[in-house]
């Protein structure tokens, strides 16, 4: 992972957990660690500033004239009826809510009960959680890129209209948000350009017509902060798009802010997945694009998971899984079919081509029997110096054993064809551990453990791998197996309490565990590990067959 903020993250984390309101929220029971972050958001909404929408984040006006204060007066107590009256009655409704047909795809999509039902020219804003903001708009709802804002149309007839010239603010709702899913971490967030959500009267919008309609919802995210890790491009982003958008069922356009045309060249197999429609810059476009609804930031429910407590469908990190499996099993058969024309080509020029095609199946019989193992191999910091013998001693194990070295221009398609064939994945704590992802229900993960990073590797991939079904082997290496043994004095904290290093800030462990320490494993410990794994998945294998010979 490229950040440690994890120290700040946590006490905000528990400190949510504590609040007194939980209880009344949720209808599970089973009190599990984050399962009901979104079910407390219910509480923290309930704290609002009771006053009229125009005047968020705007300065007060100077009149001061007794009739216009009673009126500002009645019209907070108005305010206050509108807003907390739903939320009141969302704490009879909220055990329900789950199994109801909500008014709109966007709302449901959220699993907000207080944005749950909302009505045309009317913007609601999530903030409770400590990862992330969402804001719904719904209605004649406008980009302007120029500005950086998002404009809402409103129908101001009646009492709204009143009202709106009484206050004499030409601004109905004003809400601001950076669509990025590290709130709690405020360096990144200051880096994420910011948008200005603003309701404004219906007959505004002469000035402001509409390039492009689009007749179905947006969703507006950010690829910028730290976009370029694999860990954060599929924490921050992919899976919080999956979690926003899924049961939009595609028909949801995507504005990306910071777009980077890398980046939809990356994952652009599963935004074909999860959408019909190209995405849109939303700085580079300066077209007036025009939506029935919006959802502005993602929703993010743990570390590289998907809780289906909290999405609609129980959907889960097994369903987005199979949203990967079909994203790149086009582009896989193109691969396997590049193959094997390859090889009849070289069988063709081949003089004896009969005997040599006939022993390349051979070959390839024996090695589909045998488990095959994927490491992980890293460049530079945290590698395995001893990596070639480790590769030895798995193919004398039994194991079928490919080396793949990632990197940020690696086809993920052709990772993705690796480790969705393999049995065992091996690899050192590091963002690529996120491509365990790609692994069947039912495989084995081992996770190399560094000094220093027990913490990490445990919240970060090994709870994460667990919920996505993969048999999760943690091996954390001894002081002896790390080159830092050779650098510190043997009861030098670094090597005996690297916990209190950790304690001390980022920059120590960045420097120390992350950046100055790579692994040489003593391989009579390690072996215990694979052969636990090759048992394993020799019984799968044969378990496998007799299912499908039945």
């Amino acid at each position: 992972m490229g950040r440690y903020y994890y120290q700040r993250y946590l006490k905000l984390k528990k400190a949510m957990q504590q609040i007194p309101f939980r209880e009344h929220f949720v209808n599970d029971g089973d009190g599990d660690g984050d399962d009901d972050e979104e079910s407390r958001a219910g509480a923290a909404a309930l704290v609002f500033v009771c006053a009229p929408p125009s005047y968020h984040n705007k300065r007060s006006s100077s009149t001061t004239s007794r009739t216009k204060l009673l009126s500002l007066l009645l019209l907070s107590l108005l305010s206050c009826t509108f807003i907390l009256t739903p939320h009141a009655l969302s704490l009879f409704s909220f055990a329900d809510s789950f199994g109801a047909e909500d008014e709109g795809l966007v709302a449901a999509a959220v699993n907000a009960p207080f944005c749950s039902s909302i009505s045309n020219g009317t913007i609601c804003c999530d903030r409770s959680s400590i990862r992330t903001d969402v804001c719904i708009m719904k209605g004649d709802v406008r980009t302007n890129s120029a500005s950086s804002s998002i404009f809402l149309y409103k129908n101001t007839n009646g009492f709204i209209n009143y009202v709106s010239s009484m206050v004499e603010e030409k601004e109905l709702q004003h809400e601001k948000i950076r669509p990025y899913t590290r709130k709690w971490e405020t360096s990144v967030m200051d880096t994420i350009d910011e948008l200005d959500l603003v309701v404004k009267k219906e007959n505004e919008t002469a000035n402001h017509h509409c390039d492009v309609v689009h007749d179905v919802p947006a969703v507006f995210f950010s690829t910028g902060g730290y976009t370029g890790n694999v860990y954060h491009e599929f924490n921050d982003g992919i899976l919080p798009l999956y979690i926003t958008s899924q049961h939009l069922k595609k028909k949801v356009v995507f504005v990306i802010l910071e777009y980077h045309n890398w980046w939809i060249m990356k994952y652009g197999d599963i935004l074909s997945r999860l959408s019909d429609y190209p995405p849109i810059d939303f700085s580079g476009d300066k077209r007036t694009h025009c939506f029935p609804e919006a959802i502005v930031g993602l929703r993010i429910h743990d570390e590289l998971t998907v809780d289906p407590l909290l999405m609609r469908g129980n959907k889960n990190a097994i369903d987005f899984r199979n949203v990967l499996d079909q994203a790149y099993w086009p582009r896989i058969r193109g691969l396997i079919q590049d193959e094997e024309r390859e090889a009849r080509e070289k069988l063709s020029l081949s003089p004896s081509s009969d005997p040599l095609f006939k022993n390349v199946k051979e070959v390839q019989g024996d090695q589909s029997k045998k488990p095959k193992l994927v490491i992980l191999s890293r460049n530079g910091s945290r590698a395995i110096t001893n990596e070639n013998s480790l590769v030895k001693m798995a193919e004398d194990i039994g194991f079928q054993v490919q080396v793949v070295r990632p990197d940020r221009t690696s086809e993920l398609a052709k990772i993705y064809r690796a480790l969705n064939s393999s049995d065992v994945m091996v690899g050192v704590h590091g963002a690529a551990m996120t491509h365990f992802l790609f692994m069947k229900p039912g495989s084995v993960f081992i996770q190399v453990i560094p000094l220093g990073t027990d913490w990490a590797a445990e919240t970060y991939y090994g709870e994460p791998a667990r919920k996505l079904g993969l048999k999760y082997i943690g091996y954390t290496i001894l002081p002896r197996e790390s080159s830092l043994y050779d650098q510190y004095d043997k009861n030098d904290p670094v090597l005996r309490d690297p916990s209190s290093v950790n304690e001390k800030g980022w920059q120590y462990t960045k420097t120390i565990y992350l950046d100055g320490q790579n692994v040489r494993l003593k391989l009579r410990r390690f072996q215990k590990r694979l052969v636990r794994a090759y048992d394993y998945s020799i019984k799968r294998i044969n378990q496998n067959c007799h299912h499908q010979s039945q």
